[in-house]
């Protein structure tokens, strides 16, 4: 791993990338085999997060990959708001617990799991190899490759409308992040925001809001329409005052 690492890191990231979505692809389907749906994506998530770890501390890495807690005053926390509401509008529209509780477990573990990795994959190892040539071409790579990558979940069962409306938003959070990353130097606040984003799907009750909104389609142009705007304006103000 090392050596390909020293080699060409574009290679290494693509090559955990491709790790990542075909394992969980197939970590969802062994689990549905052996009767416990979230298991094996639970030891899958697990175990690649903590491989990925050590490997990065083993390499002296946690420094470059933004391991680290933020060091920019916790004055400057208020920032956070955008984020934080873009994260618990699951919690407005009825929500209901979606798994009995041993899946519950699971599901939260493994997305715990999910925000790490794909932080370290996609704001990590993926945007860090192609910085180096061209700021502005790894934040748009890395936001755009995170979008696209959440087509696993149509292979997965997804169907196509919600499929498309995730990774439109999960562009514009992957824009927002890598900016929040590349300004304030740490991971760790885009990979809590991630992981409890992900865990609290666990409780979104989609029924409730597309009755709400008028709709899945009409949904998800509003979804989109106040993503854009809130994590937009929040991706310019930490470009211009955020510095870690």
């Amino acid at each position: 791993m090392k050596k390909l690492y020293e080699k060409n890191e574009l290679i290494f990231s693509l090559t955990w990338i491709a790790i990542y979505v075909i394992g969980t692809s197939l970590a969802e389907a062994l689990s549905e085999t052996v009767g416990i749906p979230k298991l094996v994506s639970a030891i899958f998530h697990i175990a690649m997060s903590i491989t990925l770890l050590l490997w990065v501390r083993r390499n002296n890495l946690t420094e470059k990959y933004g391991l680290f807690l933020p060091r920019y005053r916790l004055v400057q926390a208020w920032f956070f708001i955008p984020l934080v509401l873009v994260c618990l509008y699951k919690l407005v529209f009825s929500p209901a617990l979606r798994f009995s509780a041993t899946e519950s477990v699971l599901f939260v573990i493994s997305m715990l799991c999910v925000g790490f990795l794909e932080e370290l994959i996609f704001r990590g190892f993926l945007f860090r190899a192609i910085e180096k040539e061209n700021l502005t071409r790894a934040i748009i790579i890395s936001s755009v490759t995170f979008g696209i990558g959440h087509i696993v979940n149509l292979i997965n069962g997804q169907n196509l409308l919600e499929t498309i409306g995730q990774i439109i938003f999960a562009v514009f959070v992957g824009f927002a992040l890598v900016i929040l990353f590349h300004k304030g130097k740490s991971l760790v606040p885009c990979i809590v925001f991630h992981g409890v984003f992900n865990a609290l799907s666990i409780i979104a009750n989609d029924e409730a809001l597309y009755i709400a909104l008028g709709g899945p389609i009409r949904t998800m142009v509003i979804m989109i329409a106040v993503s854009a705007v809130l994590l937009g304006g929040y991706s310019v103000w930490n470009w211009k005052h955020l510095e870690g």
